[in-house]
C-alpha cells in the first residue's frame, strides 16, 4: 500500500448518492457503489484491480475505476490518469478529517475507505454502510433519443431534503488493458474494469421531480458506457447513499 499525505484544499465531493450503470436492468438496486482510486505505477495497485473486476461482474455492484497521477513521477504516466480523480480522493480524505490517501484505495458507498486488494475489508464494508440508515425513496429514470440522454428525478418522498446533490455523468470503459513499460510495474500488462474517463457535472438537484438532459456523446465520452451519480454534498462529511437505482442497457 502506498500512502501520500494530503493538504487542506477545498472540499470537490462529499458522497456518492444514487449511481446507475449502464447495463441490463437490475431487479434490485445496488447493494455498493464501489471506487477504487489505483496506479499503474503503483506494484501493489493489481490485485485490487482483479478484485474491483470481480465484483464488478455481481449484478447488484457498481463498481468504478479512479486512475490517479500522484505516483507518475516514479518513471510511469499513468496513461487512464487524470487530476481530476486525485481531487476527487483528496476530498474524500478531507470530508472524513483523517486525510488518508494510498493505492490502491477503495471507497466503498461513497462513506468507508479501505485497501481495495483486500477482498474481506471491502465486503465488510460494503456491510457496514448498507445498514447504515437506509436510503431515500429517490427513483431516476433514463432513456436515450435522437443522441440525447435524459435523466428524471422522480422523488416523492415526504422528508425534506436539506442538502444540496448534483447529478454527474461519468463516461466508463468497460475493459481496458495497458502494457506498463517503466516503474513498479515495468513489464506487466494489466487489464482495468469499468475505467472512469471523465466526469460531467449536468445539474443540481434540491429535492423533488427534476428532469435533466446531456448528449449521448458527452455522457460516452472516451468510453463504451457510463455512470449516472445522483452526489449529495456537503462542508465536512460524506453523505449516504439516497433512494432506488434502475440501470438499462445502452443503446449501440
Amino acid at each position: 500500500m502506498r500512502p501520500i499525505m494530503v493538504s487542506r484544499l477545498k472540499l470537490f465531493a462529499a458522497a456518492a448518492g444514487l449511481a446507475l450503470l449502464i447495463r441490463p436492468a437490475l431487479a434490485e438496486p445496488p447493494r455498493a457503489v464501489l471506487e477504487l482510486f489505483t496506479s499503474q505505477g503503483c506494484s501493489s495497485c493489481p490485485p485490487a484491480d482483479g478484485v474491483l473486476a470481480d465484483l464488478a461482474r455481481q449484478p447488484d455492484i457498481v463498481a468504478l475505476s479512479f486512475s490517479v497521477d500522484y505516483w507518475d513521477y516514479l518513471g510511469w504516466k499513468d496513461t487512464l490518469a487524470h487530476s481530476s480523480f486525485t481531487a476527487r480522493q483528496k476530498a474524500y480524505a478531507q470530508s472524513r478529517s483523517d486525510r488518508q490517501v494510498y493505492t490502491p484505495q477503495m471507497i466503498v458507498n461513497g462513506m468507508k475507505p479501505c485497501i481495495g486488494s483486500d477482498r474481506a475489508s471491502v465486503e465488510a464494508s460494503i456491510k457496514a454502510t448498507s445498514t447504515a440508515g437506509g436510503p431515500l425513496p429517490v427513483n431516476v429514470d433514463i432513456s436515450e433519443a435522437n443522441g440525447t440522454v435524459t435523466i428524471i428525478v422522480r422523488d416523492d418522498t415526504p422528508q425534506t431534503i436539506t442538502r444540496v446533490a448534483e447529478i454527474l455523468v461519468v463516461p466508463v470503459s468497460r475493459s481496458q488493458t495497458v502494457q506498463i513499460g517503466r516503474g513498479e510495474n515495468r513489464g506487466r500488462t494489466v487489464t482495468y474494469a469499468n475505467v472512469v474517463r471523465g466526469m460531467n457535472r449536468v445539474g443540481e438537484w434540491r429535492g423533488g421531480p427534476a428532469r435533466y438532459q446531456v448528449s449521448l456523446d458527452t455522457a460516452r465520452g472516451k468510453g463504451d458506457g457510463y455512470v449516472v451519480l445522483l452526489q449529495t454534498l456537503e462542508d465536512n462529511a460524506p453523505a449516504p447513499f439516497w433512494g432506488q437505482r434502475r440501470a438499462r442497457a445502452s443503446e449501440t
